[in-house]
């Protein structure tokens, strides 16, 4: 699951601004502008890794969520979301990008019936399971959705999209001591993530005012 967001009009502008660059870097290149004390090395890097960075990569950018310069954070939350997005397989890359569309027209019948098919075909694939994880939610099949939750962190347990989307669902469950658990994940993860940082205080001092007094 994931707090929606648009994330590409700050890839886009990040990847106009590479495009003045005589050649794109090569994957090694990119890799290493992310090293650079140069904001704008790194912002190039980040959005070359957008285009063609691989789930090895993901561990880089994700150090990135703890950059100093806020551009260069949401970039790199932004290329994650990318690179997650991508399975390796044209015909289910070319499925998936159908069943984000469905999901945009709020088409969620449509769309469960396609990421069916993706889950099925190549249940390797963590985003795949994460979107059907998504669909179920805004059906209000939170037992289902928090199922396919389970199968992202098989295969992507830093997947904080779907830590923030699990506690979401325990949270509306009256689960306080699991959304708290998952909202905690997700930010040392992401730490970023608006929503879960406001809750964590708040779910905190609920549970202490749940547990008993001792003398």
């Amino acid at each position: 699951m994931r707090i929606l967001r648009l994330w590409a009009p700050v890839l886009a502008a990040a990847l106009a601004a590479g495009a003045a660059h005589a050649a794109p870097l090569t994957h090694a290149q990119a890799l290493k502008a992310l090293e650079q004390s140069d904001t704008g090395a790194r912002v190039t890097g980040i959005a070359r890794l957008a285009e063609i960075g691989r789930m090895a990569d993901v561990d880089r950018l994700l150090g990135l969520l703890n950059d100093t310069d806020p551009q260069v954070r949401a970039l790199a939350a932004a290329a994650t979301w990318q690179v997650w997005s991508r399975s390796g397989d044209p015909a289910i890359d070319k499925l998936f990008a159908r069943g984000l569309e469905q999901m945009q027209a709020s088409a969620l019948p449509d769309a469960l019936a396609t990421f069916n098919l993706i889950v099925q075909r190549k249940p390797a694939f963590a985003e795949g399971w994460n979107k059907r994880a998504t669909i179920y939610f805004l059906l209000g099949r939170n037992e289902e959705s928090l199922k396919d939750c389970d199968e992202v962190f098989k295969r992507n347990p830093k997947h904080f999209g779907a830590l923030a989307g699990a506690g979401q669902i325990h949270l509306q469950l009256g689960n306080a001591e699991l959304a708290l658990d998952f909202f905690r994940r997700a930010v040392e993860v992401n730490p970023n993530l608006e929503g879960p940082k406001e809750m964590i205080p708040m779910l905190e001092e609920l549970l202490r005012g749940q547990r008993p007094n001792r003398t």
